[in-house]
């Protein structure tokens, strides 16, 4: 019992150092992100490249949070299993899932940055500036 949750607590330890240094990372990257100043409208973006490049930062910091959430499950219950077949077969199961996940997570962030370079798109953030409101009262941009 003791080593088992001298496990545990070995677990917990590494999947927090791991999970603080992911997400510090992920915000020390999105700190970087302009969302520019409203003048004047009502809202608070200036356009809408920066509403969906702050939204495409943030669900990818959701995601890649849920993700090692699921990794550290997966840990977890395989340090609990007590050699039960289904029960490490679950815990494989979800380590192998999360894994998966990070690995598409990665995947298509590489694939969008890679269509916009390809396009000749410098970001999400450029791509959208042009893009102008339609005011449904006139009709007008």
């Amino acid at each position: 019992m003791k080593q088992t949750l001298t496990k545990i607590s070995v677990a917990a330890g590494s999947a927090s150092t791991a999970l603080f240094l992911s997400v510090s990372s992920v915000l020390a990257n999105s700190s970087t992100i302009d969302i520019g100043t409203v003048e004047g409208g009502p809202g608070w973006a200036a356009n809408l490249g920066s509403i969906i490049s702050t939204a495409l930062s943030f669900v990818m910091a959701l995601a890649a949070l849920i993700v090692f959430m699921y990794l550290i499950w997966g840990g977890i219950e395989w340090i609990t299993s007590g050699g039960d077949k289904s029960k490490t077969e679950s815990a494989r199961n979800k380590i192998t899932a999360a894994v998966l996940g990070l690995i598409v997570l990665a995947a298509s962030y590489a694939i969008l940055l890679l269509m916009l370079q390809v396009l000749g798109l410098g970001s999400i953030t450029e791509t959208f500036n042009n893009v102008k409101v339609i005011d449904p009262a006139t009709g007008n941009m």
